[in-house]
């Protein structure tokens, strides 16, 4: 089971790993997580290989591997769940996504297929053309 997120703020991939490596965005062994209010229901079944897919500018654009969700207690003493990531980001194929809130499950086979090796290091498309691909399903 893999998990879908806006990552609200972020332009490119390579900004969502920029914030990343932050000391803010990081646990104490210097892994990503993403704090999140909610505690997956289904944690056995992400955690079995399960992945973050991230919705950048309306799109889904690549996704890494949850290594595990720790408990994380706020300053106000809420629990919450800390998605840790493993740090290298799969550029997947381009796939609209509408605006949510929070995360939501993806099943693994309605999740993007991630993109040849030789293809990460290429150029983004412009937004418009992705999208315009994407709607006509070619990306």
């Amino acid at each position: 089971m893999n998990l879908i997120k806006l990552s609200v703020g972020t332009e490119t991939v390579e900004s969502l790993a920029m914030w990343q490596e932050t000391r803010r965005a990081q646990t104490e062994d210097g892994l990503p997580r993403h704090v999140t209010r909610m505690w997956p229901k289904q944690e056995a079944r992400i955690l079995n290989g399960g992945s973050i897919y991230w919705v950048i500018k309306g799109s889904v654009q690549c996704r890494q591997r949850i290594l595990r969700l720790d408990e994380v207690i706020g300053q106000d003493g809420i629990r919450r769940c800390a998605i840790v990531l493993d740090p290298e980001l799969h550029r997947t194929q381009t796939a609209l996504k509408r605006p949510f809130q929070g995360w939501r499950y993806l099943e693994p086979g309605d999740s993007p297929r991630d993109l040849p090796r030789a293809r990460a290091d290429e150029d983004a498309l412009p937004d418009d053309l992705s999208r315009a691909l994407a709607e006509i399903g070619v990306l």
